[in-house]
């Protein structure tokens, strides 16, 4: 079984205290372009919100359930360990709320990348990762976050069986990459809109 993980819980401090799933593009608000591409690839989806009260702002979408961060204040990694927890699928794919063309053939990609690892984890190269863009393993996952300090996704990823996965291979699929895109101000979106709508 895999499970799609939403991170929605930062508190958009670069975003101008707006909140970067609710930016739309091409008519469409993001987290609607993320649920509907994972609901083809994974059997069920889990966003994380920081608190109860945000978790409300997602009532209308009955096929997908919303928690709040067990931990509070750690960051992604603390979204990761409340995600995990959540989860029935072993195969998680975890994306953050502010990467808006996520493609489903990269993430089938992904999930096949995945046997005989802890993790399919996209990279640049060795020191330019994608955490937020990758497949984990809920058992290994869950036996390094019972008892970690560090708040470190690096860090996380180097104590499991990781395998890395060149974000170049993907090209076949998605030629300009825009998977990987994360768009963090609304300057940013608006960069982003007049150079790729025309795209999608």
């Amino acid at each position: 079984m895999r499970t799609g993980i939403v991170l929605v819980g930062g508190e958009a401090r670069r975003a101008g205290g707006v909140e970067k799933y609710f930016f739309e593009v091409c008519g469409q608000t993001f987290i609607d372009r993320l649920l509907g591409t994972l609901r083809e690839v994974v059997d069920e989806i889990v966003i994380v919100a920081r608190d109860r009260e945000q978790c409300t702002r997602f009532a209308e979408y009955q096929d997908v359930r919303c928690i709040e961060d067990l931990r509070k204040g750690m960051g992604p990694i603390g979204g990761l360990h409340a995600g995990a927890l959540a989860a029935h699928g072993d195969e998680l794919f975890v994306v953050a709320c502010d990467m808006p063309c996520i493609n489903g053939k990269v993430i089938e990609g992904l999930f096949r990348m995945m046997e005989g690892y802890d993790a399919a984890i996209p990279c640049w190269n060795r020191e330019m990762l994608e955490p937020l863009h990758a497949v984990y393993r809920r058992s290994a996952l869950l036996e390094y976050l019972r008892e970690h300090e560090s708040r470190s996704l690096r860090a996380m990823i180097e104590a499991l069986h990781p395998r890395y996965v060149p974000a170049e291979s993907f090209r076949p699929v998605d030629p300009d990459l825009l998977t990987f895109i994360n768009i963090n101000h609304i300057s940013d979106l608006e960069e982003f809109r007049a150079e790729i709508e025309h795209r999608l």
